[in-house]
This record gives C-alpha cells, structure tokens and sequence, in this order.
C-alpha cells in the first residue's frame, strides 16, 4: 500500500495554519544564521506574572505532577468562577467550569460535543484560522458571514443572525476578533443572546482592550459556550491552559471526550493559574499599557509606509493591512518580507479569502523589534522601488 493511502480523507482535508507554517520557515532561517523579526504570532514578549511562576515552580517541588480531575482542579474553578463575578458581575457555579489545554483544545472539545454530521456554524469573516477547520474536521458546515471591508470589518451581531437556517447549530463569535481587533458592543451582544440561537464566544482577548471593556456573552445569557485563557493575559502560551463556561446539561458530554482525548489539563499549571486570577493584577494593567503603545506607534508607521489599515483595533494586538498597493497578494508579500526583509508576518489569506490581499501584524514583540521591523520593510519597499522602476 502507497503511504499516502494510509492517510485518512479527514486529515488530508484541514488545511495548514499559515502563521503556523511562517514561523517554522523563520525559525530555519534563524537556525542558518538570521536575524527575524516576529511580527507573525500572537507570541505577548512578557514573561508571566513572577508569582505564578514562583507558584508553578513550588507545585512541582511539592510533586504536583499526577492526573487531576478531568474537569479541571476545584481550586481554579473556582477562581474562574470568581473572575466572572469580579470582572462581570455574573455568577457561574464552578460545576460548568471545564479546564482545558488551552483554548484549541477546548474548540475540538466544544464541536465534537455539540456537532452532529451537517451541522452548520456560523462564523464571520475574517475568522481565526482553525475555527472553519476544526468544524469541517469533525463533520461541521461552515457558513461564513463577510464582514463589511469598508467599514473596517465591525462585527455585525444582525448580520450573522440574519444568516440562520434551519441547520443552524450556533453563532461563533470573537470580540475582540483576531486578525481586526474589532469588538461587538454591549449592544449588538444583548441582541445576539436574544435572538434564540445558541452562542459560542471565543473571549481569549478579554481584558486586552483599548478604550471599551469587552462584553461577555455571559452577561447576557446562559444559552452559550464561552471559551477562555491564560497565554494571551498572562504570556502563558507555552502553558496551554484554558477553560470553557458551558450549560449544566453539556458538562458531562464534555468530560467524556475530555476523558478520552486529553484526560486533563497539566496538574502543575492548574495550581499557577489559580495565583494568576486570584494574585495581584498590575501586570496586566501594565501589559495592556505597553500593546496601546505599540499599537500606536505601528498604526502611525504603517500609514506612513502608504499602507491602509483595515480598522483601527479596539482590543487585541493585531493589525490587518491592506497591501494591495504593492501589486503583490498577501501570501506573496509576506514570503517576500520574510526572505528579503527579514520580517515575518502572516499573510490575511490565513483568515479568508476576502482578505487574501491584506497581511496581518503581531505588536506582541518588543517595541525596539516593531520599530527595526518597519525599518526594514521601508528599505525593502525602497529597493522594491528602485529596481522595478
């Protein structure tokens, strides 16, 4: 048999994560001796808060290293639970809490729980890359509501309603949005918890905004799965924990699958999370200082360059950009920017085709980076000029 025999229809149909694949291509050329500017990841530069490490190093020197329950340990639900309080006045009892590896994780763990075969999601574009994956991998229907261009890509909660049908399972949503940074207001979130339909919000970038607090879903209804975590708050990417809010009537499906995929989530992270919510939040605060100046910075350097922003992001850190001024597609440019400029950043076609022409920034590197990486882009583009005038 031909090994590429062996290989089920199901893998050979997900697609590659773009900033995924620029990333190993930048790590090769760093491997050969190059100097790359990151600006393809949401990577936060920020080492995690020092008392939870302190307090993941002190779990592991306790031997905090067995299997925990699969719903995640009591003491950080519990936090959760009280971070929802604290932060939205909203009370979630610690049983719909489920403890994850982070937030992808709790993706396969939410449509395999939910997704019968042809069953639809909506989700609008632009849309982070694993979303339309992970649904179509477990049997799923996309259906895919373009955000409008012009208008720097709003979240239009009526629009996604108004694309209902009768396979309709539930509404993804993510405010704020990777790649745009746009946010759905309180409003537009009230009317998407009253329109009957089932919510799932992906609220990774709560906290993580620049002049609006982000509302929750949870604020406005308990028909809803809300996912969350630590990477991008807390710099804990490489921790990989997360959690999912879910109905009472969905915990069990849930632990099932939890059981059977992953078990649990690390025992040793778990006791650091909870220091995380729980402990002092001035790091946060700061973090979130430091994105706003960055962000300032690159959409000012950008807009020099010629380059139109897609919008102006209201939360998380990413900038999409409109490049179709170079003549070259996104994919193009950024495999250009990367071997010729020495800049990765992720090309938009990784968020859909609508915005194939487009590329997206991480301001979660250092300033000193962000400010060497336009410099390069602006001698590339100056070269660029030169020999094909």
């Amino acid at each position: 048999m031909n090994i590429s025999e062996l290989i089920s229809k199901r893998a050979q149909g997900i697609g590659p994560f773009l900033a995924m694949e620029l990333l190993t291509k930048a790590r090769n050329l760093e491997s050969a001796g190059r100097d790359i500017i990151h600006m393809e990841l949401g990577e936060p530069d920020r080492s995690p808060p020092q008392h939870v490490g302190d307090a993941a190093i002190k779990a592991i020197k306790d031997g905090y290293s067995t299997y925990t329950p699969t719903q995640g340990i009591i003491e950080l639900r519990e936090a959760v639970s009280l971070f929802y309080q604290r932060e939205y006045g909203v009370g979630i009892d610690p049983g719909r809490i489920i403890v994850t590896m982070g937030v992808s994780p709790a993706l396969f763990l939410v449509f395999s729980s939910i997704l019968n075969r042809g069953d639809e999601v909506i989700i609008h574009e632009p849309y982070y890359p694993p979303y339309p994956q992970c649904i179509k991998y477990l049997d799923g229907k996309v259906r895919s509501v373009k955000l409008d261009s012009e208008a720097g890509f709003p979240i239009d909660t009526g629009r996604l309603i108004e694309a209902v049908s009768n396979r309709t399972k539930a509404i993804l949503i993510n405010s704020p949005s990777n790649p745009t940074g746009m946010m759905a207001d309180r409003q537009a979130m009230k009317a998407l918890a009253e329109s009957g339909v089932f919510v799932i919000s992906d609220e990774i970038y709560h906290r993580i905004t620049y002049s609006t607090k982000a509302a929750s879903i949870l604020e406005f209804t308990d028909n809803c799965i809300v996912m969350n975590g630590f990477s991008k708050v807390f710099g804990m990417t490489g921790w990989r924990l997360g959690w999912i809010v879910c109905p009472e009537k969905l915990v069990a499906a849930m632990q099932r699958v939890h059981q059977n995929f992953f078990l649990s989530a690390n025992s040793f992270v778990q006791k650091a999370a909870v220091h995380a919510l729980n402990g002092p939040q001035e790091y946060v605060t700061e973090t979130i200082d430091i994105y706003d100046q960055r962000r300032r910075y690159l959409i000012d350097a950008l807009s020099k360059l010629g380059w139109e922003l897609a919008s102006n992001p209201q939360g998380a850190f990413y900038l999409l950009v409109d490049v179709s001024s170079t003549g070259l597609d996104g994919m193009t440019l950024a495999d250009r920017l990367l071997e010729e400029a020495e800049v990765a950043v992720t090309p938009g076609l990784d968020f859909g085709e609508t915005v194939s022409g487009y590329i997206r920034f991480s301001y979660a590197t250092a300033i000193e980076r962000i400010e060497e990486g336009v410099s390069r882009i602006e001698k590339w583009l100056g070269m660029r000029e030169r020999d094909e005038g």
